[in-house]
């Protein structure tokens, strides 16, 4: 059986043998909710490339501490993919993020794109994004990561649009292209751009491809916007190292 997965906020100088305190939700969940119980073996991670299994040697309401026997360190997973993943109205955001932190991205940014039916603005845009983050962190534990995906602020098509100029391969899924996914290659970079529920604009569409964007298609069907993203980056990562 998968051992539980517990997010701490660094692991600098732990090493097998050291104990680990971990405080606040984190611990009200796993001993409150989760029944955890002193002798049972536990993973801790810091979301940034380090892991470390021990024993679980006490309890208390809101905390509980861990005795490390072993430390896992690995790089950062490459090629790296991030999601630029325009707002879908409803609780659809979530389930995207949740499903792109399960098959391993590694940044998600949350798209105000012209045409999202969904507004985030004021205490609704930090409660929404703040449930964003929520979701990938617990869907990182869930799918026992060692490196969490950021989840960043929410952008707008410029900002969206300096993603692209970065990255090394970008795609912008859309209905109306004819080019098929490409091989990701060499790239180190990828950005997969995922519109809203009322399709791309054409100026939208324009600014990415003049920032180096190519537009593809998945195929005849048109998906959903929650799930097409999920969709492109398990075909990318299908012709990659990472799932090879």
């Amino acid at each position: 059986m998968s051992l539980p997965v517990h997010l701490v906020p660094t692991m600098a100088d732990v090493r097998p043998g050291a104990t680990v305190e971990v405080t606040g939700d984190e611990a009200h969940h796993a001993v409150a909710v989760r029944r955890l119980r002193v002798g049972e073996s536990v993973v801790l991670t810091d979301g940034a490339g380090t892991s470390a299994t021990g024993e679980v040697t006490s309890t208390g309401k809101r905390v509980f501490s861990v005795t490390v026997h072993s430390i896992d360190v690995l790089p950062a997973p490459t090629p790296a993919i991030t999601v630029v993943q325009a707002l879908p109205k409803g609780d659809r955001g979530e389930l995207a993020v949740e499903m792109l932190t399960e098959i391993g991205v590694t940044r998600i940014v949350p798209w105000a794109a012209a045409r999202s039916v969904a507004v985030w603005r004021g205490e609704r845009a930090t409660k929404s994004l703040a449930k964003w983050r929520a979701t990938s962190r617990e869907a990182a534990k869930q799918a026992r990561r060692t490196w969490f995906p950021e989840v960043a602020d929410l952008a707008n098509t410029a900002d969206a649009t300096a993603l692209v100029r970065a990255a090394d391969l970008v795609v912008v899924l859309h209905e109306e292209a004819a080019q098929p996914l490409p091989a990701v290659g060499d790239a180190a970079h990828v950005v997969v751009v995922v519109g809203p529920e009322g399709g791309l604009t054409d100026e939208e569409v324009a600014a990415f491809v003049a920032a180096g964007a190519v537009p593809v298609r998945l195929g005849s069907e048109v998906l959903r916007t929650s799930t097409a993203g999920v969709a492109a980056v398990a075909a990318l990562l299908a012709g990659t190292p990472r799932w090879g």
